[in-house]
């Protein structure tokens, strides 16, 4: 049962592929069903994991590179695709990328991260995927409006932004902490 979290996390990777297929094709309805399901997979096996005890060491690690398969796959598919604005999604992207390779170097010249997700992160994440949604809804149905999307890209922005100097600035305190020991 304690690795649940982890099959649900598998399945997430596992949608991607199959999401990316139906978005090239335009097959909307099937769209909104896979990335709803890896929506909400993304939020129930954190709950499962906290409420039951499943926490492992492969959770900890397969659980954020899942998430960010998924939200940067599908950010770059829907900026190809001209639904998402491609300022966005290099703004998404390179959060990923900058915390990612910040990450690798601490963890290769510092040692463990031993780092949980912040509120902001969190929300950030949360709003990456409603976005993601919204956008992919409207281009199958015009709804939300252009300008609704507009206001939810400006907002997600800022979350993309604070989240990300929130990292830097986190694990940077811890790096020079560590060395003034």
């Amino acid at each position: 049962m304690r690795h649940i979290p982890n099959l649900i996390c598998l399945l997430r990777i596992a949608l991607i592929l199959p999401l990316v297929i139906a978005m090239r094709e335009g097959q909307q309805e099937r769209i909104i069903v896979l990335f709803s399901i890896a929506a909400v997979s993304d939020g129930l096996d954190g709950y499962l994991a906290k409420r039951f005890g499943w926490t492992s060491d492969l959770g900890r690690v397969l659980d954020p590179v899942a998430d960010k398969l998924l939200l940067v796959t599908v950010f770059i598919t829907a900026a190809w695709l001209d639904i998402a604005p491609w300022w966005l999604t290099a703004a998404a992207v390179m959060r990923d990328l900058i915390i990612g390779f910040g990450a690798v170097i601490y963890r290769l010249w510092l040692g463990p991260l031993n780092g949980r997700p912040t509120v902001i992160s969190k929300v950030n994440t949360t709003l990456q995927l409603a976005y993601l949604l919204a956008v992919v809804i409207a281009s199958a149905t015009g709804f939300p409006p252009r300008e609704m999307l507009d206001a939810m890209a400006v907002v997600l922005l800022v979350t993309i932004v604070a989240s990300g100097v929130d990292y830097v600035s986190h694990y940077l305190r811890r790096a020079l902490a560590m060395e003034q020991t």
